[in-house]
C-alpha cells in the first residue's frame, strides 16, 4: 500500500509555507507529538524565476571555464609538461602544462558558442523551476483537535 493523504481537522489554512510552518513551532513548543502533524499543500503550480539575461558573453564564458577544468584534469591525469629524459631524470615544461589547460578552454568555449548559435530553443535567459503549492494546510488527528487548539491558544496569548 503507497502513501496517503493524511486526514483529520484542518487547524489552519495559508497561502504560503513559512505561515503553515510557524503554527507547527507553536504546536511544536506546546509540547504536541509532532508524528500528529501533517502539512499539505494544494493545487501544486510550477515556478519559474528568471536569474539572469543569457547572450553569446555569458556562454562563451561557461564554455571556457568549463573547458579550463577538463583541461587541468586532463593536464594532470596525463602529466603534460613533465618530461623524462634517457638518464631517468624528470624535468619539467610548464609552458606545456598551460598549453593544455588554454587550449582546452578555448576549444570548451568554442563548443558552448556553437552549441547555443545552433539551439532551436534559443533563449534569452537563464531561469530555474520549482513545484510550489497555492494554499497549505495543517493537519491533526481529530482525536487531538481540542489539545491542539487550547496550545494554539495559549501560544497567542503569551
Amino acid at each position: 500500500m503507497g502513501p496517503t493523504i493524511p486526514r483529520g481537522f484542518v487547524l489552519g489554512e495559508f497561502t504560503n509555507y513559512s505561515d503553515a510552518t510557524a503554527m507547527v513551532e507553536k504546536l511544536l513548543a506546546g509540547e504536541f507529538k509532532a508524528d500528529n502533524v501533517s502539512l499539505i499543500g494544494h493545487s501544486p503550480v510550477l515556478v519559474e524565476r528568471i536569474k539572469s539575461r543569457l547572450g553569446y558573453g555569458r556562454v562563451a564564458l561557461s564554455g571556457a571555464m568549463t573547458g579550463f577544468w577538463i583541461g587541468l584534469i586532463f593536464a594532470l591525469v596525463v602529466g603534460a609538461g613533465i618530461n623524462v629524459g634517457p638518464a631517468g631524470e624528470l624535468s619539467y615544461n610548464p609552458q606545456q602544462f598551460f598549453a593544455v589547460v588554454v587550449l582546452s578552454a578555448g576549444i570548451g568555449m568554442l563548443f558552448n558558442i556553437t552549441r547555443f548559435s545552433l539551439s532551436k530553443t534559443k533563449r534569452g535567459f537563464l531561469s530555474t523551476q520549482m513545484p510550489v503549492a497555492a494554499k497549505w494546510e495543517v493537519i491533526v488527528p481529530e482525536t487531538e483537535a481540542a489539545n491542539a487548539k487550547k496550545l494554539l491558544g495559549s501560544a497567542s496569548d503569551a
